[in-house]
This record gives C-alpha cells, sequence and structure tokens, in this order.
C-alpha cells in the first residue's frame, strides 16, 4: 500500500453539495444543522481561535526562531558510497540516481570524506569535503564541480 493509493472508507465521507434551511421535507430544514440559539446559531458567530476575548493561545505562545527563504537542501553521499562504481568510470549525479546512492538531488549533491575508498573515479558533483578531495585524488580521480 502506497500514500497515492489511500481513500476514505465506505461511507465515512458525506457530500457538502446541498441546500441547508429549506424546510424539514429536505432533512435540513427549520435550524439548518446549527442547533438551538446560542452565539453559533447566530450570522456573526465568532472567528476560528477565538476565545471569548481570553488571550487566544496562538498569541500565548512565544514566536521562536525564523525561516531564511535563501537556505538551500544538499545531499551528502559519503566516499564510501561511491565503492559500488567500476574502476575508472564517472560519476555524476545521474549515475548516483540509477544506482539508488540517491533519491532526490533537491538542491545539490555532496561528496564527504567519510569511509575508504579504493577505485579511481571522475566525479562530478556540487561541492567536495576537502577529506573526500583528497581521497579522491590520492588515487589519480578527479574531483569536478558543477
Amino acid at each position: 500500500m502506497e500514500l497515492s493509493n489511500l481513500s476514505p472508507a465506505d461511507g465515512s465521507k458525506h457530500s457538502d453539495n446541498f441546500r441547508r434551511g429549506r424546510g424539514h421535507g429536505s432533512g435540513n430544514g427549520k435550524t439548518a444543522g446549527k442547533g438551538h440559539k446560542g452565539q453559533k446559531a447566530r450570522s456573526g458567530a465568532p472567528r476560528p481561535g477565538f476565545e471569548g476575548g481570553q488571550m487566544p493561545l496562538y498569541r500565548r505562545i512565544p514566536k521562536r526562531g525564523f525561516t531564511n527563504r535563501n537556505t538551500k537542501e544538499i545531499v551528502g553521499i559519503n566516499v564510501s558510497a561511491l565503492e559500488r562504481f567500476e574502476n575508472g568510470s564517472e560519476v555524476t549525479v545521474e549515475t548516483l540516481i540509477e544506482n539508488g546512492i540517491v533519491k532526490n538531488p533537491r538542491d545539490g549533491v555532496k561528496i564527504l570524506g567519510n569511509g575508504e575508498i579504493t577505485k579511481k573515479l571522475n566525479v562530478k558533483a556540487n561541492a567536495f569535503s576537502e577529506g573526500a578531495k583528497q581521497k579522491i585524488e590520492a588515487l589519480g580521480g578527479t574531483c569536478e564541480v558543477i
């Protein structure tokens, strides 16, 4: 089962496509689903989140931090993950996706220096850590920033 296959249980969803307040024969006449009297039965009922004049919850809780609009989400890949490739092959973001190392490259792929590598590879990525660059170039490989 996947999220794209989910659907509500039979009978759990009701259509909202009917007219209220059109007589008791319609099944939704007289009070039109609002009950009898009270603030919520009348027009001009308070907005969502209104607590009768008490300071509402969304204003009692402190604001924390901010979201940086310019942030980039970089996917980190360790050097040890590149061990699957054959000796002398070219490693790009596309080949990483094909081999299942990266699922979604988001804003870029950075090669990190954790682990060991034993093959000469020509790696093309958005960024490299110093350790990863040294390990790849020590075996005669190349690091190209795209």
